[in-house]
This record gives structure tokens, C-alpha cells and sequence, in this order.
């Protein structure tokens, strides 16, 4: 499913990700997963992966593919499986890669985007519903049980090391098990504007619980226009916090 329709900051970049351009060669995998059923390009992200949506005898799926080096998608895979017991996700119908790239298919939900042309023209619903989603979210998943961190430290590993310093000292923490990344279009709606599921999980593990709330509200504006992160708050039921808001926010930008 696609991410944000702007970037994770506001200098959209020449590389902003979107629906793929005509022309695109379907990579071979996704062919074959097909197996003949109509393939509908979806997404193209910074990193050359692609999403499509699979026309399957037995109902729609969606199949992400990415070229070797980027993302492995079998840390999604196994997050939506553990997820799943606990939280409306997408079923993970297969993944494998080869030498051309990594795939993974799943089941297709039945609901929408956040950034379906439905939501967009409601924005306070559906804002609320990305509040209420991810407060449910937080609750379901047993953060004991959870084998996955998504912590300061882990996600600053890779980074430059005068990042840490950047960032200042980490605030107080409250662990949930979080989503990892989660802007408005990895949130499904049903008809009725009521939270229907998540996706994109591939990063999903424990954090304190404003490292998903200050980006969830955050990506309204990039997809919304300005003035509904506070419906995420209240819907999630919690006050602003600046000081985590401003730390996990400049955290995202780094990362």
C-alpha cells in the first residue's frame, strides 16, 4: 500500500514517491504470482521498489517487490504474521526473492487508504480514525511478547554519529509495541469512516508510543493540509506532548 503523497519532511524532494510512471517493466516475480489475473500498478517508492494490486481468482491481493539491496521484505512478513493474531492486518499469502529482487504478497483487506479520494475530502473523519486506529493498535499487541525493537538506539545504528547528538537527550520512555511507520496511508477506513486494519508493519517493534503518534499526526498535514493533528490526539486520547512530538519528529527527518 502506498506511503505518504508528500515526503516525511517539506522539501519534496525530486525522488517523492508516487503511482509508477507508464512504462515500468512488471517485474518477473509479480508475473508469475499473477499467474494471468490483471495486474494494476499502485506504487513506486524512493528506493525502486513496487507495489501492485493482483486481480486473483479467489479475490484481490497486493504483491510488493523490491530490488536486491533495498528492503527485505521478510522482516514484514513475519511481522504481519505475529500481528495478525492480535490486529486486523493483511494475511501473508507467500514471500520469497531472487536474484532479480524480493517479493511478498498479501491478502487485500476490505477497506481503503486514508489517502483514498473519499478520506481526502473528509479530512476530520478521517484523521479521527487514524487517532482511534492506532491507540487500538497500541493496545492489542502485547508488548512482552513482542520480539522486535524499534528503539532510539536501533534506528540511529546506521545513522552518522553526530545524529545522537543532534537529537539531545531521549525522553522519558512509555513502550507500546509500534507500528513503525505510521503516516496516514498505512491507515484502512471502512465505508463508514470507522478504522478498518493497518499495513506496511516492516518496521514494527517497541518504541515509546509518541515514536508513531508524532509521525501519525504529523503526515495529516503532508496529506491533509494543516490543522488535524489535534483531531489525531484527541481521538487517540492524549494531550500534545512538544517535547516528545519535536524529539521523534527530528528523529524521522535524520533517519
Amino acid at each position: 500500500m502506498p506511503r505518504d503523497v508528500h515526503p516525511h519532511n517539506m522539501t519534496m524532494p525530486s525522488d517523492l514517491a508516487g503511482p509508477p510512471p507508464a512504462g515500468i517493466p512488471v517485474p518477473a516475480a509479480v508475473t508469475l504470482l499473477a499467474d494471468g489475473a490483471a495486474i494494476d500498478p499502485v506504487w513506486l517508492n524512493g528506493l525502486g521498489g513496487l507495489t501492485y494490486r493482483l486481480h486473483l481468482p479467489d479475490g484481490e491481493a497486493y504483491v510488493k517487490w523490491t530490488p536486491p539491496g533495498s528492503i527485505d521484505l521478510s522482516h514484514e512478513a513475519e511481522r504481519l504474521a505475529w500481528a495478525r493474531n492480535f490486529t486486523p492486518v493483511p494475511e501473508v499469502l507467500g514471500q520469497g526473492s531472487d536474484d532479480a529482487g524480493s517479493w511478498l504478497l498479501t491478502r487485500a483487506l476490505p477497506a481503503r487508504s486514508a489517502v483514498d479520494p473519499r478520506w481526502l475530502a473528509d479530512p476530520e473523519t478521517a484523521a479521527r480514525a487514524v487517532g482511534k486506529g492506532l491507540r487500538a493498535l497500541h493496545q492489542a499487541l502485547p508488548l512482552a511478547d513482542c520480539p522486535w525493537s524499534w528503539s532510539v538506539s536501533d534506528r540511529l545504528a546506521d545513522a552518522d554519529p553526530g545524529v545522537a547528538a543532534v537529537l539531545g537527550p531521549i525522553p522519558d520512555l512509555d513502550l507500546v509495541v509500534a507500528h513503525g511507520d505510521a503516516c496516514v496511508p498505512n491507515t484502512l477506513l471502512n465505508d463508514d469512516g470507522t478504522w478498518a486494519g493497518h499495513v506496511d508493519l516492516g518496521t514494527l517493534g517497541v518504541a515509546d508510543r509518541w515514536a508513531d503518534l508524532a509521525i501519525a499526526a504529523w503526515s495529516t498535514e503532508w496529506n491533509y493540509g494543516p490543522g488535524w493533528d489535534g483531531a489525531v490526539y484527541e481521538a487517540y486520547g492524549v494531550e500534545a506532548d512538544p517535547v516528545k512530538i519535536a524529539f521523534y519528529r527530528k528523529l524521522w527527518d535524520l533517519t
